[in-house]
């Protein structure tokens, strides 16, 4: 069997109960599928702002200031 893998980009700082969250929920999406919870695996990646770009801008840039509070802590974000 194969093992499904999927892997999430989210920016630095992200929660880390919206990450758990996500870890949780995703596992429950292939075990609907019948597919074994310990086959799933789920991988967060955490990527600083300054290192993912949007529109040929790094996003520490175009976003400057603009954080979600709700997913987010204002001093991860750099």
């Amino acid at each position: 069997m194969n093992m499904p893998t999927v892997h999430v980009n989210v920016w630095k700082g992200f929660e880390q109960e919206k990450i758990n969250y996500l870890i949780e929920n995703l596992t429950k999406v292939f075990v609907d599928l019948d597919i074994p919870a310990e086959a799933v695996h789920i991988i967060i990646h955490e990527i600083p702002q300054s290192h993912w770009g949007v529109g040929g801008i790094p996003s520490s840039e175009k976003f400057k200031g603009v954080y979600s509070e709700k997913y987010y802590s204002k001093s991860d974000q750099k």
